[in-house]
C-alpha cells in the first residue's frame, strides 16, 4: 500500500477544505476503497474520514427522504419509511454484500464503489482501460460471464456491482453534491457514465467534491415496488441480473412504471424503452415480455454472458408479474 495522509474532519465544511488541492479520497465506511487501496488501485496521497458526520434519514413533509451520505447500508434498510414506501430499496440494500458490510458501508460510499471485474483487479497481470487508460481490456474475450450486455464499448464491459443505485436509478433519486464550486444536485441517472472511450472517468464527480445527500420523492410508484437479484449462490454474491420494479395500476390499466436492470451494464440501466411500452397498457405477462423484447434488444453480449439477456428478460416480467399478480 502506497503511504498516504490520514485526517478527519469534524463537519462538512472541514472536510471540504481538507480536500481542497491534492490527491485526496474521502473515507466513509472504506469497504471498497480500503480494498483497493491494499492492492495498489487506488493511491490517494491522502484520505479524508468522513464518517464522523452527521448521518441523518430526513422524511419530507410529502414522505419523500433526504439521506445523508454517512448513513449505514443497514440502517436505511430497516428504516420504517424506507420499508413501507420504497420497498424496492430496502430489499436491494439488503442483497448486497454481508451483514457486516451493511454495517459498515455508507450510502454515499456505495454510490462510488467501483466495478468487481477479475481483470481490473488484476493489477500485475491483466490489461484494463478502467485501471490503465490506454492499456486494453482482457475482458473481451477473456472471461466475461459476469460483465455488460448494454452500453458497453470496445474499451470495457465492467459493470456496475451495486444493488442500491438499481433501486435508486428506478426511484428518480437526486445525489447531492458539494465541492470547491458550490453545491449542485445530479440526478441518479446522470451520476455514473457509460464507458464509451473513456472507461477511467465512472461518474460526474469533480475532484475535491464530497457527495452529501440523496433526495428521493414519494409515488405511487415507489411505494408498489420489488427488488429480485439473481446471482449464482443466495448471499454475497453480486448480481448476474437484478431488477428493481414499481407500477401504478389503475383501472386494469398500467398508468405508472419503473424500472431498473443492475448486473448488465456499467452503471444502473433505467429500462426507459420497456417502460415507455407498457405505459397505458394492461398489466399481464405478455405485454411484460414484450417490453422486455425491446428493451434488450440493444444487448450487446459476449459468447459468455449470452444468457443474461433471457434472464433479465423473464426476471423482468417475473417482478412485473409480482406486483400485479400476473404470474411469474
Amino acid at each position: 500500500m502506497t503511504p498516504f495522509d490520514y485526517r478527519r474532519a469534524a463537519d462538512q465544511t472541514e472536510a471540504l477544505s481538507l480536500a481542497e488541492g491534492g490527491r485526496c479520497r474521502f473515507l466513509g465506511g472504506g469497504t471498497n476503497l480500503v480494498d483497493l487501496m491494499r492492492q495498489n488501485i487506488e493511491a490517494p496521497a491522502a484520505l479524508v474520514d468522513v464518517s464522523r458526520l452527521p448521518a441523518t434519514i430526513d422524511v419530507t413533509s410529502k414522505g419523500g427522504l433526504i439521506i445523508g451520505a454517512t448513513v449505514r447500508n443497514s440502517a436505511l434498510a430497516a428504516h420504517p419509511v424506507v420499508r413501507a414506501q420504497y420497498p424496492m430499496l430496502s430489499r436491494a440494500l439488503l442483497a448486497g454484500a454481508s451483514a457486516q458490510i451493511r454495517n459498515m458501508a455508507t450510502v454515499g460510499g456505495n454510490l462510488l464503489q467501483r466495478t468487481r471485474c477479475s481483470y481490473f483487479y488484476d493489477a500485475a497481470g491483466s490489461r484494463c482501460n478502467k485501471r490503465d487508460p490506454g492499456a486494453g481490456c482482457d475482458a473481451i474475450g477473456g472471461l466475461s460471464r459476469n460483465h455488460a450486455i448494454l452500453g458497453t464499448s470496445e474499451h470495457c464491459i465492467a459493470t456496475l456491482p451495486s444493488d442500491m443505485c438499481v433501486a435508486l436509478a428506478a426511484l428518480d433519486a437526486i445525489v447531492h453534491l458539494d465541492g470547491p464550486m458550490g453545491p449542485r444536485s445530479v440526478p441518479l441517472l446522470d451520476f455514473h457514465q457509460l464507458p464509451g472511450t473513456t472507461p477511467h472517468i465512472e461518474t460526474v464527480l469533480r475532484p475535491g467534491e464530497l457527495i452529501t445527500a440523496i433526495a428521493i420523492s414519494p409515488s405511487a410508484v415507489a411505494a408498489n415496488s420489488r427488488y429480485r437479484k439473481v446471482r449464482d449462490r443466495s448471499s454475497y454474491a453480486f448480481a448476474l441480473v437484478s431488477v428493481a420494479a414499481g407500477l401504478d395500476v389503475a383501472d386494469g390499466r398500467i398508468r405508472d412504471v419503473r424500472i431498473a436492470l443492475g448486473g448488465v451494464a456499467a452503471k444502473p440501466w433505467r429500462a426507459v424503452q420497456a417502460e415507455d411500452v407498457l405505459r397505458g397498457e394492461a398489466p399481464t405477462r405478455e405485454n411484460f415480455l414484450r417490453a422486455a423484447d425491446v428493451e434488450l434488444a440493444a444487448a450487446k453480449p459476449t459468447e459468455a454472458n449470452a444468457f443474461k439477456i433471457e434472464l433479465a428478460k423473464r426476471t423482468m416480467a417475473a417482478v412485473l408479474g409480482d406486483l400485479t399478480g400476473a404470474g411469474a
